[in-house]
């Protein structure tokens, strides 16, 4: 071979293990974490105070309408047999009236959080013994074993990308080996209230690792059981 040539791959022997150590997630002994980006986490607050207020202000006021035609109705046709009607209506109302109060309730929960606890520095830490997560709000760490998750799913929501969590079928807060997941906080992103809308659990651009890193590393300590599915 001529003397370019082993120059060649002389370049090539020392450039490729610095790429192999940037992409590939850390051995398995050795825990991989996502910290947080401060500033874009209390945006994202900001932001999602905001859309819940709004949504529950439009969700107030259809309940308000449908509560006052049911009270009308039953005062307008007295003695016409539609009060089992307004009874229903009613009913099927009140609940948009208390998601209200279920927000603002949320929220000021949330508030007092906030200024009693710091933002924490890492968001999860993936290892061998499974999944350790800081969810905003959250008083301690929310950790589940890798039998208990599948890993996260990627969606847009109020314009940016979210991770939420994806958890084994069957599992709850009782399940063997999880912890934390009981916390107001981690319910209101695990397993929202139907009459509220999803917050999503970690905003991907708040993270200081791309989605595929974390992907990788998801997949390498858990052999291949949880992902990150888009």
């Amino acid at each position: 071979m001529s003397e370019d040539g082993d120059a060649g791959s002389q370049v090539i022997s020392q450039d490729t293990p610095e790429v192999l150590v940037q992409q590939a997630p850390p051995e398995l002994g050795k825990p991989f974490l996502v910290g947080i980006d401060r500033e874009a986490v209390l945006r994202r607050r900001e932001v999602v105070r905001t859309v819940e207020r709004r949504g529950a202000w439009i969700t107030f006021v259809l309940g308000v309408v449908g509560i006052a035609a049911a009270v009308y109705a039953l005062v307008a046709f007295r003695g016409s047999g539609l009060w089992p009607f307004a009874l229903l209506l009613v009913a099927a109302m009140v609940p948009l009236v208390l998601s209200t109060v279920m927000v603002y309730r949320l929220q000021a929960e949330r508030a007092e959080w906030y200024d009693a606890n710091e933002l924490p520095p890492v968001a999860m830490r993936i290892s061998a013994k499974g999944l350790e997560l800081a969810c905003d709000g959250a008083a301690y760490p929310v950790v589940l074993p890798w039998g208990t998750v599948r890993g996260f799913t990627q969606h847009k929501l109020l314009g940016q990308y979210m991770l939420d969590l994806a958890l084994v079928r069957g599992v709850s807060a009782t399940t063997a080996g999880v912890r934390g997941l009981d916390q107001p906080s981690v319910r209101s992103v695990v397993k929202p209230n139907p009459l509220l809308r999803p917050t999503g659990m970690f905003l991907v651009k708040a993270l200081d690792q791309p989605v595929h890193v974390i992907d990788e590393a998801l997949k390498h300590f858990s052999n291949g059981t949880a992902a990150i599915q888009r």
